[in-house]
């Protein structure tokens, strides 16, 4: 058995590693720790140092493990043990020498009840492992099985709109960017009804481009393979939908997911083109590399339609310019209700998910208006692009009032202490679970 001393800290000791700039230190006499937090934690630090441990460590781990944790608040020590589970996750499964962390299914003791972090960490680790799978292991009708099968074990409603029944509900757009793949474009829409119909229901849409060339404005090659995580943003709403069933959150909340992935072919959509979309407004295509937000305009018009969401919410990882604006500090977040902002924002702190808003003012959509469509895609200069998504994004949610927007670019895949290459964050589950716990019911 492996054992955890947790306890709060009494300065640097000099066999201590440091292991961020103002949280945690920690020792280690295998096969038992001792980990150390200051009085000030918050929730997310806890739980960054169970991940730095459980990971680092792990060859010293067993399938048992026993923590001792007094004088640590109960939520920290909660927060800590969901940290040990996400420490457990590896991209390596596809290695012939694959060996999977000893405490992946093992048992962790302690006086209190860390099932709700567990059950969290569990959820984040399984869409972290569909970000970072190549593409060819998941392709749209993988995604479809996987929502599926999470919604038939854990209790939730799992419908998938297939390409013949996208065509008949008009999901032109979408489709639009599907007519180069060899697989067949999909809707993936998930409902977890846990409230009641009198409560606010909540509309999530995540971007799910299972890889991402450009298409005709076809990418560099310079870190292509790293497209493989352009479905970050559904990954984010599965993980939500499926946390919400586990939890049994009492709040109504929609997950949609246009899938497909964007490739090149004789019949791809070209630069100059004019689709339509399911909203009926039609589109000039300028770029077709600016295909995320296609996808998701049939998303959001979808959700409106048949679901009259109280709050409409897209995520998606959409723009290079998020990246440039915030690095990998945070997720770029434009609306123009500022309590919802707000609520984001309190909400990302608490959990260690991070977002600040850009302006979304309507100074930026001159650039996106076509003298032969009714928008275009794309305004054709490097400036303010993520705001240009937004913009853009707007012309297909039906003016709804309570309309947010997250771009996860630059947080959904990072170069961290765990990998050699970028890796999977599962960025976005905690932030929106957060908030559906706090406001989902009656926003």
């Amino acid at each position: 058995m492996t054992t955890i001393t947790l306890l709060p800290a009494t300065g640097k000791d000099d066999y201590a590693e440091t292991i961020d700039s103002d949280t945690y230190l920690r020792t280690v006499s295998p096969p038992g720790f001792i980990a150390r937090l200051p009085e000030n934690a918050v929730p997310a630090s806890a739980q960054k140092l169970g991940q730095r441990l459980s990971h680092s460590e792990k060859k010293h781990f067993t399938p048992e493990v026993s923590i001792a944790a007094e004088g640590i608040a109960d939520e920290l020590v909660a927060a800590f043990i969901g940290g040990l589970r996400l420490g457990t996750y590896s991209a390596g499964q596809g290695k012939s020498d694959h060996a999977p962390h000893p405490l992946a299914e093992g048992n962790i003791s302690w006086g209190g009840d860390a099932g709700a972090a567990e059950i969290l960490s569990s959820v984040q680790n399984r869409v972290r492992a569909l970000v970072d799978a190549p593409a060819n292991k998941k392709r749209p009708q993988d995604l479809a099985a996987w929502a599926l099968e999470s919604g038939d074990t854990y209790g939730y409603a799992v419908k998938v709109l297939d390409k013949q029944a996208c065509e008949a509900e008009g999901l032109h757009a979408l489709l639009a960017v599907n007519r180069g793949s060899e697989d067949p474009a999909v809707l993936i829409v998930m409902e977890h009804r846990g409230g009641s119909e009198a409560d606010a229901t909540t509309a999530l849409i995540g971007k799910g481009v299972t890889f991402d060339t450009g298409g005709v404005s076809i990418k560099g090659s310079q870190n292509l393979h790293l497209m493989k995580s352009d479905m970050g943003g559904a990954a984010a709403v599965f993980g939500t939908l499926e946390a919400a069933a586990r939890l049994h959150l009492p709040v109504n909340v929609i997950g949609i997911v246009p899938a497909t992935d964007n490739s090149v072919d004789a019949l791809s959509i070209k630069p100059s083109d004019v689709i339509r979309s399911h909203a009926g407004k039609t589109i000039e295509i300028i770029d077709t590399d600016a295909e995320g937000r296609l996808i998701m305009a049939d998303g959001l018009s979808y959700a409106v339609k048949h679901y009259a969401p109280t709050t409409l919410i897209d995520v998606a990882t959409l723009t290079g310019s998020a990246v440039r604006t915030f690095g990998y500090v945070c997720a770029a977040t434009l609306s123009k209700h500022e309590e919802l902002l707000e609520q984001f924002r309190r909400a990302g702190e608490t959990v260690g998910e991070r977002i600040w808003p850009l302006p979304p003012w309507d100074d930026f959509a001159k650039g996106l208006e076509s003298d032969v469509a009714d928008v275009k895609n794309f305004s054709g200069t490097p400036l303010h692009g993520a705001t240009d998504a937004f913009k853009f994004l707007e012309h297909f949610t039906h003016d709804h009032e309570r309309y947010i927007h997250f771009d996860i670019a630059g947080m959904a895949l990072q170069q961290g202490p765990f990998a050699k290459d970028r890796q999977a964050t599962g960025f976005g589950v905690r932030l929106f679970v957060e908030w559906l716990r706090a406001h989902g019911a009656r926003a």
